[in-house]
C-alpha cells in the first residue's frame, strides 16, 4: 500500500509526507471518514498529529483528485478513496451510516440533466437518505 500511495502522491505533483501516508492508509480502512474520525485514528495507531494538519491534508488530497470529498446533509464532510467512478451514496437518517450506491445508469455522470447550452456535465452527485437495514431491524 505505501509504495503504490508513494507513486500516487509523486504522480500527482505532492510531496511524499508520512502524514499524508498515514492518512490515506486510514481512508483505505475507514471509507466515508470525516477528518475527526481519521484523526482519532491516526492517534490510536500512535501517530502525534493535530485535527488541522489532518484537515489540511485531506484538503490537499482532495484537491490533487487522490480522495472524494462529499457532505452528507447534517454532516461533517467525509472523504473517501473510492474516487472516477462517479458512484453515489445512501445516508442513514438515524445512525449516520453512508453507503456507496453503484453509479444508476452505468456511466458517468449517471444522471443526464438539462444542463444550460454550452454546458458539459462530467459528474453529478446523489445522496439517498432513509434508514439503513440495521437501524429499521432495531426499530421494529
Amino acid at each position: 500500500m505505501t509504495e503504490r500511495d508513494t507513486e500516487l502522491l509523486r504522480e500527482h505533483g505532492l510531496r511524499v509526507t508520512q502524514g499524508r501516508l498515514a492518512v490515506l492508509d486510514q481512508l483505505e480502512r475507514l471509507p466515508h471518514a470525516d477528518a475527526e474520525s481519521v484523526h482519532r485514528a491516526l492517534v490510536a495507531a500512535g501517530n502525534d498529529t493535530s485535527v488541522q494538519s489532518v484537515h489540511n491534508v485531506l484538503g490537499d488530497l482532495a484537491a490533487a483528485g487522490l480522495v472524494r470529498r462529499f457532505e452528507p446533509e447534517r454532516s461533517a464532510a467525509r472523504y473517501e478513496r473510492r474516487i472516477d467512478d462517479n458512484h453515489h451514496h445512501a445516508v442513514c437518517a438515524r445512525c449516520g451510516k453512508v453507503e456507496d450506491v453503484d453509479c444508476v445508469v452505468g456511466e458517468a455522470p449517471c444522471l443526464h440533466a438539462d444542463a444550460p447550452p454550452g454546458f458539459t456535465v462530467r459528474t453529478a452527485e446523489v445522496t439517498f437518505v432513509g434508514i439503513c437495514a440495521d437501524c429499521a431491524q432495531t426499530a421494529t
